[in-house]
């Protein structure tokens, strides 16, 4: 049925945005230590952007994976992979025309964010 609970997809999208959230960490704690003296301070806030929106959005990844919504859980680690990971590119290979696939990975989270509110409450 339509809202049938379904372990797997409530597992693997709990266990990808566990990974992510861990990965963030490190991201950040990589640009606060690791960068800080190696690019510019533009650059660094870039960074920042870039490791902000990716544990806000792993955040909501693990609340939607919680409650087993598949369609924005996959939408929330595609924002990361386009928006947040773009941003990290940019900032280590000094490449700003990866800047062109950030806004594709922004409207990722809205559609993220809009696909939950669309979902309703309660789990599927």
């Amino acid at each position: 049925s339509r809202f049938a609970f379904d372990p797997t997809v409530m597992t693997l999208g709990w266990i990808a945005n566990c990974l992510s959230g861990a990965l963030g960490v490190g991201l950040g704690a990589f640009g606060a230590h690791g960068l800080k003296t190696k690019v510019t301070p533009d650059r660094l806030a870039v960074w920042e952007t870039a490791v902000k929106y990716h544990m806000f959005h792993t955040i909501a990844g693990l609340l939607s994976s919680k409650l087993n919504k598949t369609r924005p859980t996959i939408l929330f680690m595609t924002g990361n992979v386009l928006f947040a990971g773009s941003l990290y590119a940019l900032v280590l290979f000094d490449k700003p025309k990866l800047g062109a696939i950030t806004p594709i990975g922004g409207v990722a989270y809205i559609a993220g964010w809009l696909a939950l509110a669309a979902s309703g409450p309660e789990k599927e």
